[in-house]
C-alpha cells in the first residue's frame, strides 16, 4: 500500500466515523505538499466510490488573518463535492462534523473552463458567470486542528460543508477587492472583510487555484463552484448557531447549525 493510500484510507476512515486522528507530518516528517495531494486524491476517491460527485474546488488559507490564526502561511487546495453542498440548515450530525469553523467568502461559479499554467485574474473574470455570497464551515480530521500546510491538503483542504446564497451578480460589473462583507453571529456583529482579503484580489486567488491545480492536471470546469478563501477571521460553531453574512452590493448567505 502507498503512503497515499495508507493516509487517504485513513483521513476517510475519520470523515466517516467522526474521529481525529494525530498531524501526519508529525509521524512522517518526510512528507511533501506532493505527496499530501496524492493523499487528498486518494482521500477523494473513496469518497467518489460512495456516489459523491464533485461540484467545484476551494482555496483555503489565503488571508493572513486565517494564516496567522492557523500558522499556515500559503493558501491550501481542495476539492467541494454535491455532498458537501447544504442549503442553509447545516445537520452536524449529519454531515460528521467534528470541529466546525464558519468563514465568509466569494463564491465563483464559471461557465467555461480554466486550465493553468498561465491563467491571470483577468481570465478567471472572463470565464466566470456569477459570484455569490458563500459560508464555507471548514472542518479538521487532525486532532485540535494541529495542521500544517501537508496536514490540511491532505485532509482536502480542511472542508467540511459549505452553503452559497441565493444572490447572483455579474462579477464584470464590480470592484472585486473592493467588495465588503459583514459578519454576524446570533444576531451579534461579528467580523468584517474585504475582497483584497485574499491575495489582493478574489479572482487572483482564483487564477493562483487554476494554475497550482493546473501542474497535477486537474482544471477549473464550467459549472465549478469555487471558494475563493474567507475574508474574515474563521470562527468557531456549534449546534444552535446562526451565522448571517451580507456581501455588500451582492447579497446575503446564512448558516445555520442544528
Amino acid at each position: 500500500m502507498s503512503k497515499a493510500e495508507k493516509y487517504g484510507a485513513e483521513l476517510y476512515a475519520c470523515l466517516r466515523e467522526r474521529r481525529t486522528v494525530l498531524p501526519l507530518i508529525a509521524r512522517d516528517p518526510a512528507l511533501t505538499v506532493d505527496d499530501a495531494y496524492a493523499i487528498s486524491l486518494d482521500f477523494l476517491s473513496r469518497r467518489r466510490k460512495d456516489g459523491e460527485r464533485v461540484v467545484g474546488k476551494k482555496i483555503g488559507v489565503t488571508s493572513k488573518a486565517v494564516q496567522d490564526m492557523l500558522g499556515v502561511h500559503q493558501p491550501d487546495f481542495g476539492f467541494l463535492t454535491d455532498w458537501m453542498r447544504v442549503e442553509g440548515e447545516i445537520d452536524v450530525d449529519a454531515k460528521a462534523l467534528i470541529a466546525p469553523r464558519a468563514e465568509a467568502e466569494i463564491a465563483f461559479v464559471l461557465k467555461h473552463s480554466l486550465n493553468g499554467p498561465g491563467v491571470t485574474a483577468a481570465d478567471v473574470v472572463a470565464a466566470t458567470d456569477y459570484i455569490a455570497p458563500c459560508f464555507e464551515i471548514v472542518d479538521s480530521r487532525i486532532q485540535d486542528w494541529k495542521i500544517g500546510i501537508i496536514d490540511t491538503v491532505a485532509d482536502n483542504a480542511s472542508c467540511g460543508v459549505f452553503v452559497v446564497g441565493e444572490a447572483r451578480a455579474d462579477p464584470r460589473t464590480l470592484d472585486l477587492p473592493a467588495l465588503h462583507v459583514t459578519v454576524t453571529k446570533n444576531g451579534a456583529p461579528l467580523s468584517e472583510g474585504y475582497g483584497s482579503a485574499v491575495q489582493g484580489d478574489p479572482a487572483q486567488a482564483v487564477a493562483w487555484l487554476a494554475n497550482t491545480l493546473g501542474a497535477y492536471g486537474v482544471t477549473l470546469d464550467a459549472g465549478d463552484v469555487i471558494l475563493s478563501g474567507s475574508l474574515v477571521p474563521l470562527e468557531p460553531a456549534i449546534k444552535g448557531d446562526l451565522f448571517e453574512m451580507t456581501l455588500h452590493g451582492v447579497g446575503t448567505c446564512t448558516a445555520k447549525f442544528v
